[in-house]
């Protein structure tokens, strides 16, 4: 087995500094840590896409340009 930690899972560094947990109240503990560090993660990040406001929904494209090459008689409509 590597040393290093895959990419896709942050290496896990707990050290106690008062007291003698058990293997399960260490592990309990790890689990609600990293579980409100992912949820403040999720919280303070912001959406990839961002929705679209009603403005940007209702307002139209700009026209093509004018042919000014027509003349009068390049109305078709």
């Amino acid at each position: 087995m590597s040393d290093t930690a895959p990419d896709d899972s942050p290496a896990t560094v707990v050290r106690v500094v008062r007291g003698a947990p058990t293997p399960e109240e260490l592990a309990a503990a790890v689990v609600v840590v990293s579980e409100a560090f992912a949820r403040e993660t999720a919280d303070a990040t912001a959406p990839e896409d961002a929705p679209r406001s009603r403005w940007e929904l209702s307002a139209r494209g700009l026209r093509s340009p004018l042919n000014r090459d027509a003349g009068w008689h390049g109305f078709t409509g």
